[in-house]
């Protein structure tokens, strides 16, 4: 699992150990992603699928797409489709996806980089392997996080984030059993370079079989843990999980997240998404591309996609 590594984590910055009063946060629940497909036939797990959205907040869903070793031929993408009322974030763990977009954003990303769309008030975009993959084949892995905009941000003018691996503020335990890559937020006082409308963290994690994470965590943020790959527990008391498993947690001052001692060769460490955010607490109103307020603003959103207000297909 490429994303970013490094080959000496002591030295690395180190997180602070939990103080004296910190509390660590309870695990509410323990869910399976279902599994589909995406796009053009991509394979997905629906990480959150069967959580309830109030305790979601402020995200909407998040796919993990692949793991899948491709063969010639076979790589695929998403057609040109809407968006308006939330950012899309996709992060890319192993492999290559292009993105354009009807705003003129867009480019390449690769092992560890994250293209961050906030739609707003409406575009079109396409996501895709480059031809010359397509034509060789190889591996593909990465998520893609929706995060709701409130209501005075659902309108506003699309965006676009290039955010390159070497970006990501780097940081590691006291033992340095974990590599923790921040791409948006601030954890611990460390910030990532993800530009959020709405207040939000978001870490990729890689820990070592036998060690465990406790991992600073903003207080009035929401926590969940989803695992890529590997099996471990979260939580002080050790509540199981494992690859396509989420956990949500309640509050607390932060997040403890074990890794068995043995690992399959597949997965020799467990790899985990932490995202959390300030709730919204705002009325949703969902309807496949359009993520608003109302039913009357979701009904607006296809009238204007349909008369061409998103914009045009780049030539």
């Amino acid at each position: 699992m490429p994303a970013i590594t490094v080959d000496d984590l002591t030295l690395l910055e180190r997180l602070k150990e939990p103080g004296l009063g910190d509390q660590p946060r309870p695990v509410w629940e323990v869910t399976t992603a279902p599994t589909g497909y995406e796009g053009e036939g991509f394979p997905v797990r629906r990480a959150f699928a069967g959580i309830d959205l109030r305790r979601l907040d402020p995200f909407i869903m998040m796919d993990q797409m692949g793991e899948v070793e491709y063969a010639p031929g076979e790589p695929k993408g998403t057609p040109w489709h809407p968006h308006r009322g939330f950012e899309t974030v996709t992060y890319i763990i192993d492999g290559v996806f292009d993105h354009q977009d009807s705003h003129g954003g867009g480019g390449t990303i690769t092992n560890g980089d994250t293209q961050w769309m906030t739609a707003g008030s409406g575009l079109l975009h396409i996501e895709a392997p480059p031809e010359w993959l397509v034509q060789k084949g190889g591996l593909f892995h990465g998520i893609q996080l929706w995060v709701n905009l409130p209501r005075d941000a659902k309108m506003n003018d699309p965006r676009y984030q290039d955010i390159r691996s070497g970006q990501v503020a780097l940081l590691t335990t006291t033992d340095a059993g974990a590599l923790v890559r921040v791409i948006a937020g601030t954890v611990d006082g460390h910030a990532g370079p993800g530009a959020t409308h709405t207040p939000m963290s978001l870490v990729h994690a890689t820990v070592e079989p036998g060690a465990r994470l406790d991992l600073p965590w903003q207080v009035d943020y929401n926590a969940l843990v989803y695992v890529l790959n590997g099996r471990g527990t979260v939580g002080v008391d050790g509540r199981p999980i494992q690859t396509g498993q989420s956990a949500v947690l309640g509050a607390g001052d932060y997040v403890t997240i074990t890794a068995e001692g043995r690992q399959e060769s597949r997965s020799p460490k467990l790899d985990v998404i932490v995202v959390g955010g300030l709730p919204i607490n705002e009325p949703i109103a969902w309807a496949g591309p359009f993520v608003m307020n109302t039913r009357s603003e979701v009904v607006e959103a296809y009238e204007d996609f349909q008369k061409g207000r998103f914009g045009h297909l780049p030539a």
